[in-house]
């Protein structure tokens, strides 16, 4: 009976010196590990001051917000409603820690999860794209994912409004219906949203309803960000890494240019995942909705309101870049088992571009 009340203490321990580090924004992915290697209890993390950790890291920290006690509280705090609620931590040493964010350069240190953890490591490909689709891109959502799903492939977004909705829709809604109709769900997706808000905080609130499907269905909720932390607006550019970094794969349903789903596109690359264009991207409403932002976007560029590479960012570069444009989710399975660059989007660019 000791020894097992040593090892639980043990535990907690390792737990809340995770949530300590995990909470310090100002280190990288490599720093906190390497700040975890010198530590042996939160406490002790809790006494240092910031040149200390300057100097384990090896680097001259100049942020001012560092308050070891104060972190140690909310960590505390963060542990309490992560045990009260069933939130799952996910080191990202643990096994059930997705191997494919793992190999991403900067993956998150600490995962938490709501609903089944153990997906994250099957099959899986990421859905991405505007919010204000149009009604053809919406019918691609929706319908792509639930193919995806009766395949046995897990779907993974964003739970935006828009592109990201419809395809979790579309997963649960193939779940739904093998449910009602009491047949067997063995060998069937799930799907998984990755939050850019707080694990207890659903952004956005609408979507509450949806995120309480996607738990019914087996899927689950992933956010690298503990409870009771406000959403900041650098949050979603970073929950857009997890999205391409978890999984193979990732296809655009829409995108004008300078879209959130469009970074996604560019973290995929980088991760040298594959990516993918619905052709509801090539649809004439979408291009005329792309046509529409991209004039608007110079206008604030000439002022100085964006940036270079948000007025560049756009289906032609990535269609320059070789990115294939598929139909629905039988041509993504198809489109897979092609050799790289076999498709040719020569056509389609000269109608669009030129």
């Amino acid at each position: 009976m000791q020894h097992t009340a040593i090892n639980e203490e043990s535990n907690e321990e390792k737990t809340l010196l995770s949530l300590s580090i995990a909470r310090i924004t100002f280190l990288s992915f490599e720093e906190k590990k390497n700040l975890e290697k010198n530590l042996d209890s939160p406490a002790q993390l809790a006494l240092m001051s910031i040149d200390d950790i300057s100097k384990i890291i090896d680097r001259q920290i100049k942020s001012k917000l560092w308050n070891g006690n104060e972190n140690l509280r909310l960590a505390k705090r963060a542990k309490r409603y992560c045990d009260a609620y069933g939130v799952k931590l996910l080191h990202n040493t643990d096994f059930c820690y997705p191997e494919l964010l793992r190999q991403i350069a900067d993956p998150p240190y600490l995962l938490f999860c709501r609903g089944n953890e153990k997906i994250l490591a099957e099959k899986s490909l990421s859905i991405v794209g505007t919010r204000r689709l149009t009604p053809f891109g919406k019918k691609a959502a929706f319908s792509f994912s639930h193919d995806a799903v009766l395949n046995g492939c897990n779907v993974i977004s964003g739970l935006a409004n828009g592109a990201d909705s419809f395809a979790h829709k579309g997963a649960v809604s193939a779940i739904f219906d093998r449910m009602e109709a009491g047949q067997e769900l063995e060998g069937i997706g799930k799907t998984v949203a990755v939050l850019p808000s707080a694990i207890d905080n659903i952004v956005p609130s609408s979507n509450k309803v949806l995120a309480s499907n996607i738990l019914k269905t087996g899927g689950c909720i992933i956010s690298e960000y503990e409870p009771g932390i406000s959403t900041a607006a650098w949050h979603f550019v970073a929950r857009n890494r997890i999205i391409a970094g978890l999984s193979p794969a990732t296809v655009v349903i829409e995108a004008p240019p300078g879209s959130g789903a469009l970074i996604t596109a560019d973290f995929a690359l980088e991760y040298n995942r594959e990516l993918m264009f619905h052709e509801a991207a090539v649809g004439e409403d979408a291009i005329k909705l792309s046509q529409t932002v991209k004039s608007q976007l110079e206008k604030d560029f000439a002022m100085g309101k964006v940036s270079k590479y948000k007025v560049e960012n756009s289906l032609k570069k990535f269609l320059d870049a070789g990115a294939p444009i598929i139909k629905d989710y039988n041509d993504y399975c198809q489109c897979l088992a092609e050799e790289p660059g076999s498709r040719s989007n020569q056509s389609i660019q000269t109608m669009l571009f030129d």
